[in-house]
């Protein structure tokens, strides 16, 4: 068993594709809380074309949230990753706050064949969710949210970035191995370890050769599901192949430190981390 996973043993009724599953999502039941409403960050749509989308895909259309400018020309363009919440209010928000910084963002719901993880019932089948969607099929419908956004006319295919939060993190790290279009990427406390099976075969330190574009990560140095040994791996690991990954660990935070709706949120964090990331995106093209 890998590092991450130490102190989180599967049940002995765990079919392998559930414990990946479970691998995938460690850090859920830790942040998971009663949402705090006098902290919740509430962006409006003023000056924004904002809404629900279908974006087309060979698999069928996918569901999405996209928020841009309402005026102007074409905008560089950031890909949104759920967290285990889905595509849900907290997402659409985060949307909207690149919205006002002038970009297009847009957020597909990658599990929505599997009934959307906005509509899980309980963590088990949100768990469940993310254990039946291959891997191939998340970049896959990445590439389509990229595409459909570009024949919008709004897009700069030539500023496409992407950022991910938790698992979306991880799928963030996996996208910038796959996309050679992309310019830059930002990892919110996205797993770089972890178990694999025959739908997620790799993590994003096995692929780091492939990194394509430069990568900043943002990581609570509280966060017992992501260890700071494996974010020195990962770190040597992109060294020695020549890639451009900073990693910024904050002591004091935890997992889902960015989720303003959750007992997670650590706002000196969040907010630094916001700040690195438009840094991070501007330096880069983005």
């Amino acid at each position: 068993m890998d590092e991450e996973l130490a102190g989180h043993p599967p049940a002995e009724s765990f079919t392998r594709r559930g414990f990946v599953a479970t691998s995938l999502g460690v850090g859920i039941a830790l942040t998971t809380g009663p949402a705090m409403a006098q902290v919740t960050i509430r962006t409006d749509d003023a000056g924004l074309t904002a809404g629900d989308v279908a974006i087309p895909s060979p698999a069928g259309p996918i569901p999405a949230y996209r928020a841009m400018p309402d005026k102007g020309g074409v905008f560089p363009t950031i890909l949104v990753v759920e967290e285990i919440s889905g595509l849900q209010d907290y997402l659409k928000d985060v949307c909207r706050r690149l919205g006002k910084l002038g970009y297009f963002a847009v957020a597909p719901e990658l599990f929505a064949r599997q009934g959307g993880l906005a509509h899980a019932a309980s963590q088990q089948q949100a768990m469940q969710m993310l254990g039946a969607t291959a891997d191939a099929a998340v970049m896959a419908d990445l590439d389509a949210a990229a595409a459909w956004a570009r024949a919008s006319g709004k897009s700069d295919p030539a500023r496409l970035g992407v950022t991910g939060f938790c698992l979306g993190g991880r799928v963030a790290w996996l996208y910038a191995e796959h996309n050679p279009a992309l310019k830059a990427a930002v990892v919110w406390y996205g797993r770089v370890v972890g178990t694999t099976d025959e739908l997620h075969p790799a993590n994003p330190i096995d692929r780091v050769a492939d990194i394509r574009c430069p990568v900043l990560g943002l990581f609570g140095g509280q966060d017992p599901s992501i260890t700071a040994q494996s974010l020195e791996r990962m770190k040597q690991a992109a060294t020695a192949a020549g890639k451009k990954v900073e990693i910024v660990t904050y002591p004091d935070a935890g997992h889902a430190f960015h989720s303003d709706y959750r007992t997670s949120y650590q706002k000196k964090a969040a907010e630094d981390g916001w700040r690195r990331m438009q840094a991070w995106f501007k330096e880069n093209g983005v």
